[in-house]
This record gives structure tokens, C-alpha cells and sequence, in this order.
């Protein structure tokens, strides 16, 4: 069968690539050899989140008595919770399904091999394209540590399938998806250790976010010990993590070991030396049209090694369906907001004040605390901030970091301007509902000129 575009993994990118494809009146097929929604939907935002809200449901219903809320014996039922998210996600991935189905996109499911630059090879059948988009995504990286390919140590992949909840953790890796572990199961009122290599967990976020949130993580009994290099793990029922801190050899036991310390590109065995694409490392090479030195072939997502993110993909997806119609896009890189969901959430956009200042940026700052915001007080926060950033001069916003309750929301106010090249004055001006925790994004553009209201005056 000839196509004329062919999209080689059906996660976010390579779905929504396929429908715009087809949008704009290309003959197109979608190859999958897995679940449609690729790991975002099946192994990884999703079901995360889902288990993360009902965790957050668990942990607010525990102090639910300030509110006139009484319980007796709160409890959990984990099973439940995964069964939850086994729902959600079997819903939206059957989503997905009609939405291909109803853009006339026709879905192929098994391993696709690229046998040349317009033929892929399925199950021993072969489909043609004019035009081909890799989007085969990334799985979980294992360093090379002795004992990690003991069948009890445990990726996102494995954790997410879990049936029963663990009553101990340790977690390898402080960036964002071990933090979400340790969050979730913090809440759950699990022992939780995470052990990063690293001076800090949570690498280039805003350091007083970071130090904030740590603060908040370890009044929820997680244990976060950074420097921490793992030399080796042992154990089946009972985990033990050997790791050298300084100088000293220390060792972390739990009932479960998760190790989360990166990703990697699945670009192995799908035909890329036959075809002659080009690799960055252990990446597809692309341009900023997202083409591979192969011009009718383009690469989107985790496998370009850019900024590995759900949305970022997706934006890949339509940038490369424009080009392929002619349009000579470009994908740009400047304006990614990004999240960690822990409690309260995080998120940013841009350069962080640090950032900046390494950048030789003359800036201005505005900050505000959420525990001045009337609606997050409403619902129980006081902790956390926000930080705009902000040319000295002229008031265009080079990014902000945001440590609240919704702040995943909230970034994309910020994103939108950023996109648009607004400036603080244009933010400070516009008016936000009251009372919402959106407010905070107006009142760290007013403290910008040292004009917010509801902070006490500067010294």
C-alpha cells in the first residue's frame, strides 16, 4: 500500500503528527508496536497523574477535619487506585483510536523497519510513503550498577504496574520522575529515601524552589540524600542500595527499589544504518525542520534528543506535517513550559533567575508567596512562590518559576505572553479573577516595580 506519509510510533508526537497529516489532506498511516498514546499515556504522564490525584485525595482527607470534614479510620486501598488509572488510561487510549479512525488515518499495529527511505517493513508486509516521521520515543535508562538487572529492581515501566503498595522505597535519581514517586508514595505514608548523585535533587529548577520543596518533602518523612553515588544493589524481598557518600560507604534498604535516572532513545534495530540517517550521539540527527540528513525523513520527540516532554513532541509532530506540505517551519526551543507534579506543583518557563544572570542579563525580578494569595489559603496552602524575570529595560519577560497549588495551570499564562513578546507592564496590566491562585502571576508583575499591594514594603 502507498501512502503519503507514513508515522513510525504512536505516542503523542507520532499520533497527532498522523491526524494533522491527514488534516491537511495526506494519504497517512500510523504504525504502533505497542498501545497507542506511546509511554505518555500508557506508562508514564497519565498514569502517574492518576495515581498521584488520588493520593492527594488520601493525603488532604487526613488533616479533612479543619475543613468540618470528620473520617474514622482512614484508610487506602491501592488496588482500587490502580484500577483507577487502568480506566482512565484504557478510556483515553480507546480515545485515540476513534480519533485516528475518524481523520482517516489508517493504524497498523506491529514493529515497523525502515528498508529504504520510502519503504517500511510490518510483520513481513511492507508499506511505501513519500514521506516518513520517526517518532519511536524512549524507555527507562539502567546505568551500569551490579545487581540493578535483578528482576526486583524497578523502572517507571514496572512501578506503574504494581497491584500492591510497597512500605518501603528507595529511589535512585532526585530529578522529576523520582520525585513524583517519592511524592506519591510519601503520601500514601510510605518510607521513602531518594538518593541523587547529584549536590541537589531536581537539576537546573530554581534553587529557592528547590530548597522549599525539599523542605516540604521531609516534613513528609522522605529522607533525600544528594552526593550520593550507587555502587551496587542487593537483595530480592529486601532491597539493599550500597552508595558512597564523600567518602563514607553507606547502604538504603526498602521492600521496593526504584531507579529513574534518565531516558533513552529507542532507535535501535528500526532500519536507521540501512537507510543512511545520520545520528547525534545516541540520538536522531535533525535540522531545525526536524529532517534527517534523509530529506523526506523526519524524527520527532525523545529521539531527538531535544527537550524530552509529552508536549514538546507533539509541537514536533505539527511542525514536521507543516513542512512536509511545504510550509518551512521551525521548531523553537525558547518557550517550553515545563512541570513536576509534587505537592504543591511545579512548573517554569524560560530562564530562571540564576539563568539569567549566568546569561550576562540585566533583569529585574518579581516574586510573590503563595501564602498571601487568598484562594490557595482558602484551600489549605501557604507554602510556595513565584519568580518573573524580566529585561531591566524594556520589561520583556525571559521566564518564571512557579511552586503552588495549579501552578501547571497557571504556567501557560505565562507561556502565552513569553510567546507573544509581551512584557511585564502588559502582565501587570491585566486584570486576573478574584479570588484565584492565578492572581499570583499579577502580583509578582506588580512587585517587578516594587508595586505589589499585598507584600510588605521593601527595605
Amino acid at each position: 500500500m502507498r501512502y503519503d506519509v507514513a508515522v513510525l510510533g504512536g505516542g503523542p508526537g507520532g499520533y497527532e503528527a498522523a491526524i494533522r497529516c491527514s488534516q491537511y489532506g495526506l494519504k497517512t498511516v500510523l504504525i504502533e508496536a505497542r498501545e497507542l498514546g506511546g509511554t505518555c499515556l500508557n506508562r508514564g504522564c497519565i498514569p502517574t497523574k492518576a495515581l498521584l490525584h488520588g493520593a492527594e485525595f488520601f493525603d488532604e482527607a487526613k488533616g479533612a477535619e479543619e475543613f468540618g470534614v470528620l473520617f474514622d479510620n482512614i484508610a487506602f486501598d491501592y488496588e482500587k487506585l490502580t484500577a483507577y488509572k487502568e480506566k482512565i488510561v484504557g478510556r483515553l487510549r480507546k480515545g485515540i483510536e476513534g480519533l485516528e479512525k475518524a481523520h482517516g488515518v489508517t493504524v497498523i499495529k506491529g514493529f515497523g523497519v525502515l528498508k529504504n527511505s520510502n519503504e517500511i517493513e510490518i510483520n513481513g508486509e511492507s508499506v511505501y510513503a513519500d514521506h516518513i516521521i520517526i517518532a519511536t520515543g524512549s524507555s527507562p535508562f539502567l546505568p551500569p550498577i551490579p545487581g540493578i538487572d535483578n528482576k526486583s529492581i524497578m523502572t517507571s515501566d514496572e512501578v506503574l504496574e504494581m497491584k500492591q503498595c510497597p512500605e518501603s522505597l528507595v529511589i535512585i535519581g532526585g530529578g522529576i520522575i523520582g520525585i513524583e514517586f517519592a511524592t506519591l508514595y510519601a503520601s500514601l505514608g510510605k518510607k521513602v529515601m531518594v538518593l541523587e548523585m547529584q549536590p541537589e535533587i531536581l537539576l537546573g529548577i530554581d534553587k529557592e524552589i528547590v530548597k522549599e520543596l525539599s523542605r516540604i518533602l521531609k516534613r513528609k518523612g522522605v529522607e533525600i540524600i544528594t552526593g550520593a553515588k550507587v555502587l551496587s544493589i542487593e537483595g530480592t524481598d529486601e532491597i539493599t542500595v550500597n552508595y558512597e557518600k564523600g567518602d563514607q560507604p553507606k547502604s538504603a534498604a526498602g521492600s521496593c527499589c526504584i531507579v529513574s535516572v534518565g531516558r533513552k532513545a529507542q532507535i535501535d534495530n528500526i532500519g536507521l544504518e540501512t537507510v543512511g540517517i545520520r545520528r547525534n550521539g545516541s540520538f536522531i540527527d535533525v535540522d531545525a525542520h526536524l529532517r534527517t540528513n534523509v530529506p523526506n525523513i523526519y524524527a520527532i520527540g525523545d529521539i531527538t534528543g531535544k527537550i524530552q516532554l509529552a508536549h514538546v513532541a507533539t509541537k514536533q509532530g505539527m511542525v514536521a506535517a507543516e513542512n512536509i506540505i511545504g510550509k518551512e517551519k521551525l521548531m523553537k526551543y525558547d518557550v517550553v513550559p515545563s512541570c513536576v507534579y509534587t505537592n504543591p506543583e511545579i512548573a517554569w518557563v524560560g530562564l530562571s533567575e540564576d539563568q539569567a544572570i549566568k546569561a550576562k542579563k540585566k533583569i529585574k525580578v518579581g516574586r510573590f508567596g503563595v501564602g498571601g494569595n487568598g484562594k490557595a489559603s482558602v484551600m489549605g496552602h501557604s507554602k510556595g512562590l513565584i519568580k518573573i524575570i524580566c529585561d531591566e529595560a524594556t520589561g520583556e519577560i525571559y521566564g518564571a518559576q512557579i511552586m503552588a497549588p495549579r501552578a501547571t495551570d497557571i504556567i501557560g499564562e505565562i507561556a502565552v505572553i513569553m510567546e507573544c513578546e509581551g512584557t511585564i507592564e502588559e502582565l501587570s496590566n491585566t486584570i486576573h479573577p478574584h479570588p484565584t491562585v492565578c492572581e499570583i502571576v499579577m502580583e509578582a508583575a506588580h512587585d517587578v516595580e516594587d508595586l505589589c499591594c499585598n507584600t510588605l514594603p521593601k527595605k
